[in-house]
């Protein structure tokens, strides 16, 4: 049926949901006989959590309750972790969740019915024009560079006086690239001061780029700045949706009041607080993904491919409109990989064996990625 057809008395949702984007969750591999099969498109950590924040989720009985509207437990692992003040802490579910709370906070409808206007890369996260659009702001998507990153001058060009937030994806996903402290640091001198600038740093523990920025750093310089993270990558507790934003009190005390109640259940709150007080054996995980991701680069490179900077747990294949013939192509070969239409591919870093196939995958694949 057609919006030309719908019938008088139905219910309709709000106009901007028709003009929204789906959310494409990473789908699942399909089963090849004798192979085994992988999932490579939801930039999942391959590993679960680690031994002792399952032992302490397992001993939790507590589910009758509601959990602690504001983590409080949590939120103090997180002030020692960071040097920062709890109160300058606000959790949600996952840092999506997070930046769902920001924007509905600074950004969307005014009284006088303009729509505010938020600034982002593209392409960046898929869900940015989504939570955008639900919340009744205005997407101003900057494209990016030929090597996957921010064109931030751009991006500080497009800003106006309907401009209320800013989002800055480092390292960007889907392509991987960071954001340099020096770079950063002069967007953000360059910009309002009454701007809201988001810097999402999903994939931070990923980052071995020593020149790259660090959201904290910006946050305790300029009142202005956000920092989102979240416990999903990282830690692997990707299920139980426990992210978090960092802002100075100017921003929080708004924050708050929209933040949403019990976001983050008692057993997200305990496996993180826990995989915190645990936080050398997690960097000893990441580390291992980093290295396969050193060797995935590595082969792609070898075979004369472009693959952008990859600082997350994933990389980038500037395949175009071959974006949907390699990913059927990988599904032949039981793994599951993330096109997006005709932009490119995005592949996570998985299994060891899972990493091998997709270069020999990539080695009898004729139609490399290359520059934009």
């Amino acid at each position: 049926m057609t919006s030309s057809e719908i019938l008088p008395g139905e219910i309709r949702p709000r106009p901007v949901v028709s003009r929204l984007p789906r959310y494409a969750a990473g789908k699942p591999p399909v089963a090849v006989d004798g192979l085994a099969s992988y999932k490579l498109s939801s930039n999942e950590n391959p590993l679960p959590p680690l031994p002792a924040v399952l032992e302490a989720i397992s001993n939790q009985t507590d589910f009758n309750r509601y959990p602690d509207p504001l983590s409080s437990k949590l939120r103090a692992a997180l002030a020692e972790f960071l040097a920062v003040p709890a109160e300058d802490v606000v959790t949600g579910a996952g840092s999506l969740g997070a930046l769902n709370q920001l924007l509905s906070t600074f950004a969307g409808q005014n009284d006088d019915g303009k729509a505010d206007e938020v600034i982002y890369a593209w392409r960046s996260f898929e869900a940015y024009p989504i939570s955008v659009g639900l919340v009744g702001a205005e997407s101003v998507r900057i494209p990016l560079t030929a090597e996957g990153r921010h064109d931030l001058d751009a991006m500080a060009a497009a800003v106006t006086v309907r401009t209320k937030v800013i989002l800055l994806c480092t390292p960007n996903n889907p392509t991987g690239p960071i954001l340099t402290t020096a770079e950063t640091e002069r967007f953000i001198q360059a910009v309002p001061s009454d701007v809201v600038v988001v810097i999402d740093e999903a994939y931070q523990e990923f980052i071995r780029a020593g020149d790259a920025v660090d959201g904290i750093a910006m946050y305790r310089k300029y009142p202005n700045v956000v920092v989102l993270r979240t416990f999903s990558k990282a830690h692997g507790l990707a299920g139980l949706r426990v992210g978090y934003s960092v802002s100075n009190p100017v921003l929080t005390q708004y924050l708050r009041v929209a933040a949403t109640p019990f976001a983050v259940s008692q057993i997200a709150e305990n496996a993180a607080i826990v995989s915190l007080q645990n936080y050398p054996l997690v960097v000893e995980r990441v580390q291992s993904i980093v290295d396969e991701r050193t060797r995935v680069t590595s082969g792609l490179r070898e075979l004369g491919w472009f693959v952008p900077e990859a600082q997350g747990n994933f990389v980038w294949l500037n395949l175009g409109d071959n974006s949907s013939e390699f990913a059927e192509l990988a599904g032949t070969q039981a793994l599951s990989v993330r096109a997006f239409g005709g932009d490119g591919v995005r592949v996570s870093i998985g299994e060891a064996e899972a990493n091998s196939r997709f270069l020999d995958l990539c080695a009898n694949y004729t139609k490399a990625p290359r520059r934009s």
